[in-house]
C-alpha cells in the first residue's frame, strides 16, 4: 500500500486557497498546480528536506482532510468499541502515519503529471468523487479517486482510491487484526510504536 499511497500525496499540498470557496474538483486541481510550483522551485523539498516536507504537509495538506471520518472508516464496527479518549487517540495516531507516508514518497513523485477527468457531479450534491490520473514516464498511468464531503469547513477528502485500492478498506483489515488481538489499545500502541519508527528512519 506504501507504493499505492505515494502516488498521490504530492497532489494534496494545498495553496493558500480555502476549500469552502471553491467546488471539489477545483479545489483538487488548484492544490495540485500549486505543489507542482512548490516541488520545481524549492530545492530542499527535491533533495528530499524530510523536516521541510513534513512542515509542508502538516500545515498544506491536512486542512483537506477529514481526519475524524477517515478513522472512523479505515478501523470500521470497532470504532463504536472505542471510548472518546480512544478515538481522539486514534485519529491522532492515523493522522500522523498518513503524514509520515506522504513525506517520505514526496520526492520521488515530484515530476508527475496530472490529468483530470471531466466530474461527474451535479449541483447540490454533497458527496462526491474527483477522478484523476497520475502519468510518470516510464511508468503506466495509475488512476486516483478522491471521496470527498462538502462541510461546514469546506470540501475535505475522506477516502483516497489508489489504483482500485481505498485507503480507508486496506487498512481496516489490518485494523481490525490489531484490535482482535490487543483491543483498541493494542492498535493505538501499534500505530504509535510505527509512527516512531518512521519518525526514526527520516531523521525529522
Amino acid at each position: 500500500m506504501k507504493k499505492l499511497l505515494a502516488t498521490f500525496c504530492m497532489l494534496l499540498l494545498a495553496g493558500v486557497a480555502r476549500a469552502q470557496d471553491v467546488a471539489p474538483d477545483a479545489l483538487i486541481k488548484r492544490i495540485s498546480d500549486d505543489v507542482i510550483s512548490v516541488t520545481k522551485q524549492d530545492k530542499d523539498i527535491r533533495a528530499g528536506d524530510r523536516k521541510k516536507i513534513d512542515a509542508l504537509v502538516d500545515t498544506k495538506v491536512l486542512p483537506y482532510f477529514n481526519f475524524a471520518r477517515m478513522t472512523a472508516l479505515a478501523v470500521g464496527r470497532n470504532w463504536r468499541r472505542a471510548n472518546a479518549a480512544q478515538q481522539s487517540a486514534l485519529i491522532t495516531e492515523f493522522r500522523n502515519l498518513l503524514v509520515h507516508t506522504y513525506s517520505g514518497a514526496l520526492s520521488a513523485y515530484k515530476d508527475a503529471a496530472i490529468e483530470f477527468k471531466p466530474p461527474h457531479a451535479a449541483p447540490g450534491d454533497t458527496d462526491v468523487t474527483v477522478r484523476t490520473r497520475i502519468k510518470r514516464s516510464g511508468s503506466e498511468p495509475i488512476g486516483i479517486d478522491y471521496s470527498m464531503e462538502q462541510t461546514a469547513g469546506g470540501w475535505k477528502v475522506y477516502d483516497v482510491v489508489v489504483g482500485g485500492v481505498s485507503l480507508v478498506t486496506n487498512y481496516r483489515d489490518t485494523f481490525n487484526k490489531e484490535v482482535h488481538d490487543g483491543g483498541v489499545d493494542g492498535l493505538i500502541k501499534s500505530l504509535a510504536s510505527k509512527n516512531r519508527s518512521l519518525q526514526v528512519e527520516s531523521g525529522s
